[in-house]
């Protein structure tokens, strides 16, 4: 029987190992992509460190080399992440209705004592201005969006609120439906109460928010939620963390139709680079565990309920990250065509990045482990043949637009006589 020549075999898998490497967490960032990058205003729409303040303590000065978080200064500093908003998440499972604003003032309230302890490094925002301002004195620009209506506890006087302390978005709902706008998250759940979209009150808190310059952010939404919004709105509305669904078919994720309407309205679509919203075969993993996930997650909650301890985010995180952590993370690819798709369907002025930073237990694609890691997107962007002109637009410069045009609309409201 005559030997095989295993030799060519061996070394078409050794290049094909290679050349995944190379697509993967070894992404070399090149001279020409790390100066743009570095010269570019970098804005992120979406992290969920203010958990990690509020229930861990956590200073995001620190340069614990063991840390496992996606957001600090260092992180912030060696990926030039200008600017982040942070979210004000009220989680309704372990929060009490009648507490959810509290619980969001007090998120806020961390947000500002991080900026207190790191005045010469972070600074808070509240506009392009300030945004500009702190780019230019080489300060970190914090800002906050609420995830989820429910934080207002149906009153526009609590939105108000809100505003006046620095909130400049709000997420109409969020994973649940509140009392006056349906959520993707539970649509197809019978024993929840719907609204068919908005709700007059809803359509009233997207008008209030018009006024008040706060932008109104559609992810999360059920789709005629989304649709109602976007007949109602006088300004440009974002989607602060969400994905395109014709790539993965999450429900959390846009069609191409709502694409090209938020295109119409002048918005802009933040791409999530959680896994499961960039991967279809993540998405699918991820749904054949969930039942196993959950119960693991609500047995976690029962024992703490039954121990007189308060249930918080931070307890479920690590559950979460160990059953996704089964999974294998995506390719960076996967992120990138997202981007890619976005800015074929809806054109290049809508879309940027929203990261979901500190809120996906870890499920990201593979090279990207922290706000350290964004010049790789932007060399990604490069090797696609993107002009440098556009990369800056979906690093932050869409953002900024939506973000000025708002103001703008906000003030031509205060501005025009009432009847």
């Amino acid at each position: 029987m005559p030997r095989l020549d295993c030799r060519p075999c061996l070394l078409l898998l050794i290049s094909t190992c290679a050349i995944a490497a190379a697509q993967n967490d070894s992404l070399e960032v090149g001279p020409h992509a790390q100066a743009l990058h570095d010269s570019a205003l970098v804005v992120d729409t979406h992290a969920d460190t203010p958990q990690r303040f509020l229930e861990r303590g956590f200073d995001i000065g620190s340069a614990d080399p063991h840390d496992k978080g996606q957001i600090s200064l260092d992180k912030v500093r060696a990926g030039n992440l200008g600017a982040e908003f942070f979210s004000i998440w009220v989680d309704p499972q372990t929060t009490p209705p009648a507490n959810y604003a509290k619980q969001a003032f007090d998120l806020i309230d961390s947000v500002y004592q991080q900026a207190a302890h790191h005045p010469d490094r972070m600074t808070m925002a509240f506009s392009v201005a300030d945004i500009e301002r702190a780019h230019q004195e080489k300060k970190f620009a914090a800002l906050m969006g609420i995830e989820g209506g429910h934080a207002i506890q149906n009153g526009l006087g609590l939105l108000r609120d809100f505003y006046r302390i620095g909130v400049r978005y709000m997420t109409l709902s969020w994973s649940n439906t509140n009392e006056w706008a349906d959520s993707s998250g539970d649509i197809n759940d019978p024993k929840v109460q719907h609204h068919n979209g908005l709700t007059d009150f809803g359509k009233q808190v997207v008008l209030e928010m018009n006024r008040l310059g706060m932008m109104v952010d559609i992810s999360h939404v059920a789709d005629k939620t989304f649709w109602d919004a976007i007949a109602v709105s006088k300004a440009p509305v974002i989607a602060s963390h969400s994905s395109a669904r014709a790539l993965t078919s999450a429900p959390r994720n846009m069609t191409d139709d709502m694409l090209r309407a938020v295109a119409k309205n002048n918005g802009v679509v933040m791409v999530n680079f959680y896994a499961g919203f960039v991967d279809e075969d993540f998405l699918k993993a991820e749904a054949a565990q969930s039942k196993a996930r959950e119960g693991a997650v609500q047995e976690a909650l029962a024992k703490q309920k039954a121990e007189g301890k308060k249930p918080e985010y931070m307890d479920v995180e690590p559950i979460e990250e160990r059953w996704l952590g089964r999974i294998p993370r995506p390719p960076l690819k996967s992120l990138i065509d997202h981007i890619d798709h976005i800015a074929k369907v809806a054109g290049i002025d809508h879309v940027g990045l929203g990261s979901d930073f500190d809120g996906v237990s870890g499920a990201l694609p593979q090279g990207i482990n922290s706000a350290a890691d964004l010049p790789k997107i932007t060399q990604a962007l490069v090797d696609r043949g993107y002009k440098d002109e556009d990369i800056r637009k979906i690093l932050g410069g869409n953002l900024l637009r939506v973000m000025r045009e708002v103001e703008r609309v906000s003030q031509q409201i205060e501005e025009t006589p009432s009847n």
